[in-house]
């Protein structure tokens, strides 16, 4: 077995029938290699995930060889000589900027104008405000509460994201922010962790007395609105904070009751929040933050009659709003609703994950079913686990049932249609591996970390080019490398102009068919009133 593992927790994956230790090559590498752990597993004692491995030196459970050796360094770290430096960093290969290990008095000091524009310029991080604070190089630095650091450390945070760099700080300024960044960029973290600090400071004896919430999370969907719950539960574990999820499909009173006990945030989708205020009495004054996530999505559609009445209902706000495509209409929007609000874009706005590659292939409708098939029975080109997006409710049911009829690979369908319990039963089946392949609909294209998903099929092209980048960015969490293969027919005509443009941005294959095709702006100019222009005029 692996040097420096004392064990193996599975037998099914190291440990022969005859109790001959397995080859080498079955010990997980990575950490993202392994699954999730169920209730009642060991847990990893660096990143939480399934301690399947136990580490000669510590006796800790660990996930992978990475894993070990972050615990190894940080016990050396531990025993060092008091008044010793710990061992110097050396520059990381991708060049974030001059990555380096800070000294307990320089953590404390803010980074001068100079070094703040030079970090911004490497990183790909604009600002647009007035008295925007200096981007962090530790959490370390941020002044937050102990424990919390603690939960960071223990979630595997080790240097803050470029966004996490920039709107920690400007948000624990109190600033109103305005945030564009890549998916799985580690925005999601970058507002709970001002929120809980911002709890976890509250005066605890007003807070016990007055059972007050402090902070409104809002996001379209109940699927990130779990996700972002148990992010936030972990990150503020052993702190005076505690959370209420209030979505449809879990019973209104339980919610209430939660709200009730005392929590300092809720975590909900506007519809089910304005049910709760509407036929409950909850006193709001207390409130000081409310985030927008996916705001793009929320100040359109069906939502904006909704997030303006919880808003209205609000005074003397911090907003924070954020989503990884962020047009100039919604910005205006926002600028509407928030005086001197600050802007923060981290990467090139509104573009897919530079870390997917994008795979366009041209597949007529009555095609799309066979090549699909074709590519979850390849050896090369499936890569599980897999998300398959499509347009519809109906259409995610019965394209679940055909793949699993049709290759034997077991594919569940979700959508908002399914109970509640039901989605939360297939997400979690799927996290842990027991689920191959997930047919979704949009529902899972916005926000939801999808954790060790590298390979998205977008089976059916949204209408919107923005939703076409959310979904696509679920094959990237935090920069590690994806795949999206995307079928593209006549169909789509309508994004054509768009999706070039995207594809070529990225460096993308462009399939022949879509460059000659008619509604392709470079044979057809798309503008109001205009006419085709003909070949050689």
């Amino acid at each position: 077995m692996e040097e420096g593992y004392k064990g193996n927790r599975s037998e099914s994956s190291t440990v022969a029938a005859d109790g001959d230790e397995a080859p080498v090559n079955d010990v997980k590498k990575r950490c993202w290699d392994q699954r999730e752990a169920l209730p009642g597993e060991p847990r990893c004692a660096v990143c939480g995930r399934y301690g399947e491995y136990i580490c000669d030196e510590t006796d800790d459970d660990v996930c992978s060889l990475e894993c070990k050796q972050t615990l190894l360094s940080r016990v050396a770290k531990s025993l060092l000589p008091v008044g010793l430096p710990p061992p110097t960093r050396l520059p990381t290969t991708d060049e974030c900027f001059y990555v380096r290990d800070i000294d307990e008095k320089s953590e404390s000091q803010s980074l001068t104008n100079d070094q703040s524009e030079l970090l911004r310029r490497k990183l790909e991080i604009n600002v647009r405000g007035d008295f925007v604070p200096a981007p962090v190089l530790s959490f370390a630095s941020c002044n937050l509460p102990q424990k919390l650091l603690q939960n960071i450390e223990a979630e595997g945070y080790e240097i803050p994201t470029p966004v996490q760099m920039q709107a920690i700080p400007a948000a624990l300024a109190g600033k109103s922010l305005l945030v564009s960044a890549d998916t799985g960029s580690g925005k999601t973290a970058s507002f709970l962790v001002p929120i809980i600090s911002y709890c976890a400071n509250f005066n605890l004896e007003k807070f016990s007395k007055e059972k007050k919430p402090l902070a409104i999370v809002l996001t379209p969907t109940r699927e990130l609105c779990i996700q972002v719950e148990e992010q936030a539960k972990l990150l503020g574990k052993g702190l005076p904070f505690k959370t209420a999820l209030v979505v449809g499909g879990d019973p209104m009173a339980g919610q209430l009751h939660r709200i009730q006990q005392g929590v300092g945030v809720i975590i909900g989708t506007p519809g089910r929040l304005i049910d709760l205020l509407i036929k409950h009495e909850i006193e709001l004054d207390g409130i000081s933050i409310l985030v927008l996530d996916e705001v793009d999505c929320m100040l359109q559609r069906g939502f904006h009659e909704q997030v303006m009445q919880i808003f209205r209902a609000l005074s003397q706000l911090q907003v924070l709003m954020y989503s990884a495509t962020i047009s100039k209409e919604i910005e205006k929007m926002a600028s509407l609703m928030v005086k001197d609000m600050t802007v923060v874009s981290v990467g090139r706005p509104n573009k897919p994950n530079g870390a997917v590659k994008q795979l366009p292939i041209w597949v007529e409708s009555k095609k799309k079913k066979q090549k699909l098939f074709d590519i979850l029975t390849s050896k090369q080109h499936f890569m599980p686990p897999v998300v398959v997006f499509v347009s519809s409710r109906l259409g995610a049911d019965l394209l679940s049932e055909a793949v699993t009829v049709a290759t034997g690979i077991t594919a569940l369908s979700i959508h908002g249609e399914k109970p509640m319990k039901e989605r939360r039963e297939i997400i979690r089946s799927f996290l842990v591996g027991e689920i191959p392949v997930i047919i979704a609909t949009g529902v899972l294209g916005r926000g939801v970390d999808l954790l060790g998903v590298r390979q998205v099929i977008v089976f059916d092209l949204p209408n919107s080019v923005k939703e076409y980048v959310h979904q696509i960015g679920r094959a990237s969490r935090l920069g590690e490398e994806g795949t999206a293969i995307v079928f593209v027919n006549e169909e789509n005509k309508k994004i054509f102009p768009e999706l070039v443009d995207i594809l070529k941005s990225s460096g993308a294959p462009i399939p022949r068919e879509l460059i000659n095709s008619r509604y392709h702006k470079g044979n057809f100019s798309v503008g109001k009133g205009q006419k085709k222009r003909k070949h050689g005029c």
